[in-house]
């Protein structure tokens, strides 16, 4: 599974920070900092091993009972789920940055490039510094777009879409 690419112009002039089409004034920004999302290696291994071991099971009856197509069936399930354990254990770490605003937390830009958001933190922590001499322009290569799903407890709040930048919408 690939990440969806695209480029965002973060901006700060005359005292406002623009990440995208998203405006934040530089004197309501409180905290600038980064975020690391990575995919949880042991619980994609522990997925794969109990849908593996379960399918075994289930898939070795369904194929004595139907032959050689039965076979050929739990073959490819099988081929199934290491691919998807092969796409899952190679999805890049996504880093973001995080934008604290009046007691609000905003995850405004994400990226598959750690230096990005480094270099992010840098120059806005140094433009709320110096709100008055800030003129930057900065172009993320490697913002990333997709959806991010919120889940508490048992049961899903639901689905929100995120363009790169921005707050999420829900859907």
């Amino acid at each position: 599974m690939t990440l969806d690419r695209l480029a965002v112009q973060v901006v700060v002039r005359e005292g406002v920070l623009w990440v995208g089409g998203e405006a934040y004034p530089l004197r309501n920004i409180s905290h600038v900092g980064q975020r690391t999302l990575e995919v949880n290696q042991g619980a994609v291994w522990k997925k794969f091993i109990v849908r593996s071991i379960v399918w075994l099971l289930f898939g070795g009856i369904f194929a004595s009972v139907a032959g050689k197509g039965g076979v050929l069936v739990l073959i490819a399930v099988e081929a199934l789920f290491v691919w998807r354990l092969v796409a899952a254990l190679s999805r890049p770490p996504l880093y973001g940055l995080v934008l604290n605003t009046a007691g609000t937390q905003r995850h405004a830009v994400w990226s598959t490039s750690l230096r990005e958001i480094q270099d992010l933190v840098f120059e806005i922590t140094r433009a709320i510094g110096h709100p008055e001499t800030a003129n930057v322009i900065y172009n993320l290569t490697h913002a990333v777009n997709g959806d991010i799903i919120n889940q508490y407890g048992a049961g899903s709040i639901g689905k929100a879409q995120h363009g790169g930048s921005g707050n999420i919408v829900a859907s």
